[in-house]
């Protein structure tokens, strides 16, 4: 397999710092963004130059831009580009501040838009590139407590990620939405915020933290997943959805047959609308 040139968001922990550590062993070269640029030190001392250290804020647009370029003129290519950062925002609907559910929309919609806007005036000139979004399993089921704002950011990712696989695959644009179910990654703990508690929803939100507290299934080991995104971005035809874990599917399945049994229940009403 040809080596490639990745370029990840969000490479200081997590799916970002476990993919980028795996594409480096196999040889290939990353330009790895964070927010604090020494929190890429261990993996410029471990793998030298094959790594190019940025500091970006995905939600400042012209900084996406700059570390896009920056990157593909480094290594004169880019071949897969992860829209890895982002966090998770707890907060029931009415607790959500307006900074709140700007800042979530910020990083995980609009952090992503700016760095696949930036991605495909190179992967058009070089004639190809992967796009590897990460999405949720929360991009297709909202019914999660608490965390509504979140699905509602991965839902608008799946809907641009999409969009932008039909726009592109003319100039030979990939697009992956990788939809992670639950994974042991710091996702849920200090990469995570959380609005200011209104009491009302107090017997709801303990409920809830029981619920994550005691999972049906335990969370997914992160560096188990390296090997299903490194055979996607090593595919002739890729997914355009991949889901990752073992409770993903069964739950999507299920809310899909729900969703078709209601449409098909109020269907008499929905053809009278027609007129």
């Amino acid at each position: 397999m040809a080596e490639k040139v990745w370029f990840i968001t969000g490479a200081s922990r997590g799916f970002g710092r476990e993919w980028a550590t795996a594409a480096l062993e196999r040889g290939d070269r990353v330009a790895a963004t964070a927010r604090r640029i020494s929190d890429l030190d261990d993996l410029v001392a471990a793998f030298g130059d094959a790594v190019l250290p940025q500091q970006l804020d995905v939600t400042d647009r012209a900084a996406d831009i700059a570390a896009v370029n920056a990157a593909a003129e480094h290594f004169g290519r880019l071949d897969v580009v992860v829209n890895n950062a982002g966090y998770g925002h707890y907060g029931f609907i009415e607790e959500l501040s307006e900074e709140d559910a700007r800042a979530q929309f910020d990083a995980n919609v609009f952090g992503l838009l700016w760095v696949t806007q930036a991605a495909l005036p190179v992967f058009r000139r070089q004639g190809g590139g992967h796009l590897v979004q990460v999405s949720s399993l929360g991009g297709h089921i909202a019914s999660g407590q608490a965390l509504g704002v979140y699905h509602a950011s991965k839902w608008a990712v799946e809907a641009l990620s999409e969009a932008t696989a039909s726009e592109t695959a003319q100039w030979g644009v990939k697009v992956t939405l990788i939809e992670p179910g639950a994974f042991g990654t710091d996702w849920s703990g200090p990469s995570s915020k959380h609005s200011a508690p209104l009491p009302e929803y107090d017997e709801l939100r303990a409920a809830a933290e029981e619920r994550w507290a005691n999972p049906p299934v335990p969370a997914g080991d992160p560096r188990a997943t390296s090997a299903a995104v490194l055979a996607v971005v090593d595919a002739d035809e890729p997914p355009l959805r991949l889901l990752l874990g073992t409770r993903p599917l069964p739950l999507i399945r299920a809310a899909y047959e729900s969703r078709l049994a209601e449409w098909e229940k109020w269907n008499d009403v929905s053809v009278a609308a027609q007129g």
